[in-house]
């Protein structure tokens, strides 16, 4: 009996912790995306990060992590750390720990559930304060370790920028996704004053 026979279009090999650099790749390849040798280091580390956590990595897991790797524009923000404590008899406080313009920073916020928190102290951090239109948060794939995708959306100046991030943890992908769109406006404000100057 084949794969074929029964419905499947072809064999799936299972990724796990123990897949090496070019049985990434050669998936990579096979799901139609052509990347550079850096692209598919860089995707390599966050894959092993994910096994670590998972114990399958599927197609979709990959995938997001090509996404969030290529919607990083030159990053003035970067995630180093998060610690957040909740619950039903405690303010819900995030601890992080950031990179800005290659200093180290960390801040703590308190707020009214832990996103909340995170990112008050993301806000304190980068002495931002830009009105977020949209906060989603959906599974790659399911089971109860799967990836949570994060999606944010932040306005400056009549402009908005999207920003996304997954993790296991949706906290950490929340917060990658806010941090994303922050860095995402950085770049636009940057485009909009060369315009301005040209």
């Amino acid at each position: 009996m084949t794969p074929q026979s029964v419905g499947i279009s072809e064999t799936r090999i299972v990724l796990g912790k123990h897949s090496g650099r070019h049985a990434i790749a050669d998936r990579l390849r096979a799901l139609g995306y052509g990347l550079t040798e850096e692209e598919i280091n860089r995707i390599f580390i966050r894959f092993k990060e994910l096994a670590d956590v998972k114990k399958e990595v599927f197609d979709e897991d990959l995938e997001a992590i090509v996404y969030e790797e290529s919607s990083r524009s030159a990053e003035r923000y970067r995630f180093v750390y998060l610690n957040v404590v909740s619950g039903t008899a405690t303010v819900p406080t995030a601890t992080m720990q950031m990179e800005v313009d290659g200093k180290m920073v960390q801040e703590a916020g308190f707020g009214v559930g832990p996103v909340d928190a995170t990112f008050t102290a993301i806000r304190k951090i980068t002495k931002t304060d830009y009105p977020l239109l949209k906060y989603a948060v959906n599974a790659v794939t399911g089971g109860t370790d799967a990836q949570g995708e994060a999606t944010v959306q932040l306005k400056f100046n009549g402009r908005s920028a999207v920003g996304r991030g997954a993790h296991p943890d949706v906290l950490v992908a929340s917060a990658k996704a806010y941090i994303n769109a922050l860095n995402r406006l950085e770049w636009l404000s940057k485009d909009i004053k060369k315009v301005e100057v040209a």
